[in-house]
């Protein structure tokens, strides 16, 4: 057996964080698989060393549209393959999903829609969210088991937000939003944080313009899900807060495999 270090990070700009020293982050916490959302760019607009990082294979889904969205995948281990999106073209042309299979489990890589920008983008979100669901059951349903990690743009329940009551009517904190969570796990998916930990204040994005970091107001947001049957497999999760460079922090999880 061997324990991967997978970790999920919205880096809010690949080509920033890399100015910010996400090279030398990677160098220091050596994870097995990075995961990061929010890459704003096309693969020919990164310079060489992050396209291509020492010790990793790299995969990457961008939008059509130009710093938009965009997630990559970094693994010391070679997946079986690699897919861009999930099959439904209103979704993937925004670059928001990458699925790797590593043979014991699909990863998949997401940077879930915002809701804020209007009603259309919220409708966009909730339709996002039900797709994505589908797809994730039926490949459990076939027997797979299944690692989601990525800004999931909701904090789940009030002890995941820091203004619970303020936020209350705002996209992030909806109860439609909050509701879908709740289905997730009905539906035998579970979040691997509160597998392990159950304190309050445990929080992955803080605004910037406020310099709510500072004062930890913050908000859950980021999140690491797997199947039931995969769940004993998750040896910890933790959310590494003291990792600045994004208005996001990282978050992670140990997985136990048998190669």
């Amino acid at each position: 057996m061997t324990t991967k270090r997978i970790i999920s990070w919205n880096v809010n700009g690949l080509r920033a964080a890399h100015k910010k020293g996400l090279l030398e982050w990677m160098a220091g916490d050596d994870p097995d698989i990075l995961c990061i959302q929010e890459t704003k760019a096309n693969e020919d607009q990164l310079p060489d060393e992050v396209r291509e990082i020492d010790g990793y294979k790299s995969y990457f889904a961008s939008a059509e549209r130009k710093g938009y969205s965009g997630v990559a995948i970094y693994s010391k281990v070679e997946p079986v393959s690699v897919t861009k999106g999930f099959g439904v073209e209103a979704f993937d042309s925004e670059g928001r999903t990458l699925v790797a299979d590593f043979g014991e489990f699909l990863l998949y890589c997401v940077y879930f829609p915002n809701g804020k920008g209007s009603p259309e983008r919220l409708d966009y979100k909730m339709r996002f969210y039900d797709a994505f669901l589908e797809v994730i059951d039926r490949e459990v349903d076939a027997g797979r088991n299944v690692v989601i990690c990525g800004d999931v743009n909701t904090a789940h329940k009030e002890i995941d937000i820091a203004r619970p009551k303020e936020n209350a009517k705002v996209s992030g904190f909806l109860p439609m939003e909050r509701e879908w969570q709740d289905k997730l796990l009905s539906h035998g998916h579970l979040d691997t944080l509160r597998m392990f930990k159950t304190d309050p204040d445990l929080y992955t994005y803080w605004d910037m313009i406020t310099r709510a970091r500072d004062r930890n107001v913050g908000w859950r947001i980021d999140y690491f899900y797997v199947n039931e049957a995969l769940s004993s497999q998750v040896k910890d999760a933790y959310i590494l807060a003291d990792v600045m460079g994004s208005d996001h922090c990282p978050i992670g999880i140990d997985l136990e495999l048998t190669n």
